[in-house]
């Protein structure tokens, strides 16, 4: 069996961090939801301050997860990685009630991930 470089799993370790904030999961599905948006759109989406979800965005964009162009005075942000979705898919069905069923919700959690 192959040894993992440790650089590697520290990546790895770094990534999954990144995503383990609840606020940033949040932001993650407001923009999966709604594609690109403003940060005070997202902050009105997610339920929290501009400031906050300006921090959580900024580190989310030095993640590599999200993206931002500027749109005159406005910085517009979206999911850059094609891979988030599917790995929201992957935890969040296994987090999901053995009927498949998201236990707060009752949607399927394997058919539209909410980050």
């Amino acid at each position: 069996m192959a040894v993992v470089p440790e650089s590697f799993l520290e990546d790895v370790a770094r990534r999954f961090a990144l995503l383990s904030d609840p606020t940033r999961l949040k932001i993650v599905s407001v923009l999966h939801e709604n594609g690109e948006c403003s940060v005070g759109e997202v902050a009105e989406a997610a339920g929290t301050s501009v400031a906050n979800a300006s921090q959580h965005l900024q580190r989310l964009a030095t993640g590599g997860i999200v993206g931002r162009r500027r749109d005159g005075q406005a910085v517009r942000y979206r999911i850059v990685d094609d891979t988030i979705e599917k790995l929201c898919a992957v935890v969040c069905g296994s987090v999901a009630g053995k009927d498949g069923h998201h236990p707060a919700r009752g949607r399927d959690a394997t058919a539209a991930p909410s980050a």
